[in-house]
Order: C-alpha cells, then structure tokens, then sequence
C-alpha cells in the first residue's frame, strides 16, 4: 500500500515561529503573523496539492475560523486535494450534518473527510452550550454517527437515544462517495467509539512503543465489531538537506518560547480532561531539556501548543526513516504540518516524498500509473 500524506490549513494563523492553538489551549495564545485568509490559505492548499499530499486537516475550536466554511472556500480554488474537516458532534444535528457532507461532496466532487473530534474540554463545550460531561459526549457521539452512517447508506433512520432522537429522518441526495470518518482519542469511551465508527484512527505522534501498544489496542476493538480500522499519525515535521540545519531550526523555534508563556500555556493544558493532552505533557514535563524523546522525535512543540506536540526533526533521510519505522508498526497515513506551513511543505515534499517514492512507499497520486483495463 501506498503511504497517504495530508497537510494542515492554519486557520488560526501562520508565522515562521510556532503559533499556539490546539487542543485545549487558551483563545488568547492563538494567532500568528500570516492572517489565515482565503487567499493565503489557498496558497498552503495548492502547495500541497502540487507536492502530492492528499488532503489537508482543518482544525475546530473557538482558537480558530470555522472549518466548514473555510474549506468550502478554499475548494474552489483547488483541483483535486481533500479537506479533512474536523466538527464536534451535538453542536448541529446528526440529520443536518449528513445532509451537509452530501452537499459538501456534490459541490466539491468528493473531496470531504471527516474527523470527528468529541471535544475534550468541558468548559470549551459549555461555551457552545454543551453542557455534557466526557463520558456523555463519547456516548452521544456514537449515536450521532449510528444517524449519520445510516442516512449515507440510504436507510430511514428512528432513534430515541439517550443523548438524540430523530424520527423519520432519510436524505433525499446520498454523499458521493460517502465521506470517510477519521476519529481519535485515547480513552476507553473513545476507543470503543472508534472501533465502531472510525475508517481512520488517528493518534498524535507518540514514540513508536506507545503507538504499538495504541495500534494493538484499537485494532482488537475492531476485531470485535467485525471491523478493520487503518490508522495515521498526526505530526509537525522539521526536515532539512542536513541535520545540523534541522536541528538548528527546532532551537531556533525553541528560543523564541517566551518562559512566560511556556508556563501560562502548560498551566492551562494541566487542567485538561483529555487522555490524549495527558499524555503528551508527559513526553516533556514542561521542561526544556530531554526534549528529543525517540530519536527525531522533538517534543518541543508541545511547550506552546495543544494537541499535537511533537515534531519529526532531522535531515531528509533521517526524517524518511522514522516515516518508515512507524509505517512498520502499521501507519498508513500521516497528517502532517510545520512552520512556516507554506515553506515547510515543500521542505517535505522536495526533501522526502521522493525518498519514499524510491522506496516504493509513496507514488504521486495525480502521476500515479491508471491500473491496467
């Protein structure tokens, strides 16, 4: 199988030093010094169609624009990258949502994913009226997408659930294809939810030993629903012609963390009820040193970000050999970003797509051969 790579659209903003956001970041540490305009967005989406990147994630959150609109916008000016569009379940209805992946998919020609984000904050989800506890929220995420699986497959669809309740519900337009659904999460409610829902399972990028142990553990939660679930990775890479030069970017990234706000961040993130967060802040402990905590695995990200935290450093070789080692452990897809996302796009895509395109691992997907009639 060939290796599948997306980009990320900074819809809260772009700048040559790390712009905060993410999962369970204070609004305020937000923004950046490239407004994430149409305009500029646009330019990270051709960049990244031209690479040869399949799709590109936008985030969800009030740290940033609204991922539905924003995508909806840039597709019109993209040819053939998928947007893999992240939404919370509870905040419109499960019978909406269906109907706007249909439309999506018309308008676009098919290139809506999906991930679904539960929401890991509560006092976030009470900004937006939710006012479920974590547990509940996983529990009306599965009945949300038992409603929108069943509209795409054609059925009318009654459910009186804990959480929902739609009568009579049926779309008259199915989605064309039907959007694949990319889930994370690392608690038990999220892993059952995945193993009954998820295509994709994705993971932040945790050394390889916790992504095995993460990997096997889903994987048996499929088995048992009679899935089969693939899985990605989601990372920030800093690749350059030479290691010295990769490193000395990921310091130069580094120095430019003011302590102040290392700490306010960190603070913030402590008090997430996110397994996922939890387990990031434990790859670095807040502290600045030890912070290449698997070899080209930086987790210095993490000092001044939600979410996502760690970064693959090193030099094109380098960075095309830890790709490979977590493909090895049964990574399909990775879901990747840098800073700047324009320029380093295109470290990644001139610098190791090619080296895993001579390995036989990756294929341009516009200049892939057309199998044989």
């Amino acid at each position: 199988m060939s290796l599948t790579f997306h980009w990320f659209l900074p819809t809260n903003g772009d700048s040559r030093h790390v712009v905060g956001g993410g999962h369970g970041t204070p609004v305020t540490a937000a923004g950046g010094d490239r407004p994430p305009t149409v305009g500029y967005l646009t330019q990270i989406a051709r960049a990244a169609e031209d690479l040869g990147f399949v799709g590109a994630l936008t985030p969800t959150g009030a740290w940033c624009e609204d991922a539905w609109l924003t995508t909806a916008m840039v597709s019109q000016h993209t040819e053939r990258l998928r947007f893999l569009v992240a939404f919370r379940p509870g905040f419109v209805s499960p019978t909406l949502a269906a109907q706007m992946a249909a439309t999506y998919q018309r308008q676009t020609g098919g290139r809506l994913l999906l991930n679904v984000v539960t929401g890991g904050e509560s006092h976030e989800q009470r900004a937006y009226g939710d006012f479920l506890d974590k547990d509940a929220r996983y529990a009306r995420t599965d009945e949300f997408l038992r409603v929108v699986r069943g509209l795409w497959r054609g059925e009318r669809v009654n459910l009186a659930g804990e959480h929902l309740r739609v009568a009579d519900a049926r779309l008259t337009h199915l989605p064309d294809p039907v959007p694949e659904i990319y889930f994370g999460g690392s608690s038990p409610a999220a892993g059952e939810v995945a193993a009954r829902h998820a295509r994709v399972y994705l993971t932040w990028g945790e050394p390889p030993a916790q992504v095995a142990e993460k990997i096997a553990w889903v994987r048996g939660l499929a088995e048992k629903e009679g899935r089969d679930v693939r899985f990605g990775v989601r990372l920030h890479v800093i690749t350059r012609d030479s290691a010295e030069q990769a490193w000395a970017e990921a310091r130069r990234l580094l120095d430019g963390f003011d302590p102040q706000t290392v700490r306010a961040v960190q603070s913030g993130l402590a008090r997430s009820e996110s397994e996922g967060q939890r387990r990031m802040l434990a790859l670095h402990g807040g502290e600045r040193d030890d912070l290449e905590i698997h070899p080209n695995l930086w987790a210095g990200i993490g000092l001044v970000r939600g979410g996502a935290g760690t970064a693959l450093v090193g030099s094109h070789d380098e960075v095309a050999e830890r790709v490979i080692e977590y493909h090895r452990l049964g990574i399909d897809e990775f879901v990747l970003s840098g800073y700047p996302h324009l320029e380093e796009a295109y470290w990644f895509g001139e610098g190791v797509l090619p080296r895993l395109a001579a390995r036989g691992l990756w294929a341009h997907p516009a200049k892939a051969a057309p199998a044989a009639a």
